[in-house]
């Protein structure tokens, strides 16, 4: 559907173009902001976005007096700062709580349902790779209940971060075998020792392959542990699976 059917007002511009949002925070009683590179292939860097056009909203939300900024950032981002993604996202955390005059939320989900169609993907071709041995946990969410979540941000306390995941904890080998079970195919799951990761491909993406390094280096230091959050919402990762083969097909 139309996204015109269900809001009050569209308003146009380039996020990295301040002078095209002006006037988008006029009357507006809180923002939601999710603003950030995910895989564009265009030339602009986690600078320009994560960074620099969040900071551009929050500047035109001070000056229309807005009551809370809610913004969604990542969860445990201290041990994926060093990334270019996490590091500019995390830069504009700081900007969000140093301000005056504004309450804020952060919203720090673990990882998404459309991050896990990678698992799916894979599964197609007969083959998944799992970092490490595959056991470390983590409950993603779909887009759809971190909706939810941003949007009770507007009137719970202010000034907290709010770690969230899905309904359901599952390991890397879970996963696979789920998206495997959609496919037909029988489960073949491959692990990537973190070594061959750490000092191998790694190295080669941050210097040839900028852009692959950032979200891989992300993903491959926190398979290092499990990533559980509090869990919310009702959506099952392997009902979304069935809808992506579905649309596939």
């Amino acid at each position: 559907a139309k996204v015109v059917e269900f809001v009050d007002d569209v308003f146009v511009g380039e996020a990295t173009k301040p002078s095209s949002l002006t006037g988008i925070c006029d009357g507006v009683d809180a923002v939601i902001t999710c603003l950030g590179i995910t895989r564009q292939t265009d030339n602009v860097t986690y600078e320009d976005v994560d960074y620099k056009a969040n900071c551009a909203l929050l500047s035109l939300a001070l000056k229309a007096k807005v009551r809370r900024f809610v913004f969604v950032s990542v969860f445990k981002a201290e041990r994926t700062e060093f990334t270019d993604m996490v590091g500019a996202r995390e830069r504009a955390v700081k900007e969000l709580k140093a301000a005056d005059g504004i309450e804020w939320v952060v919203i720090r989900p673990t990882g998404f349902f459309a991050d896990m169609k990678e698992f799916l993907d894979m599964a197609i071709t007969g083959r998944v790779w799992m970092l490490g041995d595959g056991s470390s946990k983590l409950n993603p969410i779909h887009g759809a209940d971190l909706a939810a979540i941003c949007a009770d941000g507007i009137d719970i306390a202010p000034y907290q971060d709010i770690p969230c995941g899905g309904p359901e904890v599952l390991s890397q080998h879970d996963v696979g075998e789920l998206a495997f079970m959609v496919t037909g195919a029988a489960p073949v799951c491959t692990p990537v020792p973190f070594w061959v990761m750490d000092w191998l491909v790694l190295p080669l993406l941050r210097l040839f392959a900028r852009r692959t390094w950032n979200p891989l280096a992300m993903v491959t230091t926190l398979a290092k542990e499990d990533a559980i959050a509090p869990r919310f919402g009702r959506r099952r990762l392997v009902d979304f699976f069935r809808e992506e083969m579905q649309s596939a097909q």
